[in-house]
């Protein structure tokens, strides 16, 4: 099979593969190194926390099954500390592997078996969104959400928002297209940058971002769903947010 060329803009950045499976960790550290980047290896979960604490990896390809404690065990404890983006190895046929991957906290998942040169390409796409643009946006504002999109920051009335990758690009996505509906399909598309994939990837995060920017995420304000059409950001519930705090 026939490797992804390197990618100079991407190049040298730290990948931490935890992996428990000799072949599979081979095969995946071979192909991440000849794409460009830097590969360290640990094969169980309690290895996986110390290691991006010491190393500080640019993004974490973490299986779901390992000894110690599991994947989603892993993520749960990585959240409580670092933004990292994080890309979950899943079985296969286990929905619900994928789901409590993405509602433990990672970014992405790529179900086993997989193509090497598809992780390869997985990787590349979320480091892609996280690296600085050679022109950088100009932050903007939107009722109490401040963001900048170069930086990677994101606030409400002053207050930074702690979120993962995926969370910042789909809040970033959202604030840029406001009162735009937009159904899971599109979302897909343009914020994970997939043509076809597991349309509950954008509920649970949809899900894991109301929790950080509303009050009641079950009474969503700003990131409303409009039934059988898909989600919007309110700029309604922005600005009453925003005039609120004006006169307090």
């Amino acid at each position: 099979m026939t490797q992804p060329p390197p990618d100079s803009a991407l190049r040298d950045r730290r990948i931490l593969l935890v992996e428990d499976d000799p072949t599979v960790a081979e095969v995946a550290r071979n192909y991440l190194r000849s794409a460009g980047f830097l590969v360290d290896e640990v094969t169980d979960g309690f290895q996986a926390i110390d290691s991006v604490t010491a190393v500080r990896p640019d993004l974490v390809v973490l299986d779901r099954k390992l000894p110690g404690i599991d994947g989603t065990e892993v993520c749960r404890r990585l959240r409580t500390f670092t933004d990292v983006p994080v890309l979950m190895l899943t079985a296969l046929s286990a929905t619900e592997d994928r789901i409590d991957g993405l509602e433990s906290g990672a970014d992405d998942y790529l179900t086993k078996p997989f193509s090497p040169r598809e992780l390869v390409l997985r990787v590349r796409s979320i480091l892609k969104r996280t690296v600085d643009e050679s022109t950088p946006e100009a932050p903007f504002a939107l009722g109490p959400f401040r963001l900048d999109a170069s930086a990677r920051k994101v606030s409400r009335g002053g207050d930074p928002l702690e979120l993962s990758a995926r969370e910042f690009d789909l809040l970033a996505f959202f604030l840029k297209h406001p009162n735009q509906v937009f159904d899971r399909e599109t979302l897909l598309r343009s914020v994970w940058g997939w043509e076809v994939g597991d349309l509950s990837t954008i509920t649970v995060t949809v899900r894991r971002l109301r929790e950080k920017i509303e009050d009641d995420p079950s009474h969503a304000t700003f990131l409303t769903t409009v039934w059988g059409a898909g989600y919007r950001f309110d700029v309604d519930g922005a600005d009453a947010e925003s005039a609120a705090e004006g006169v307090r």
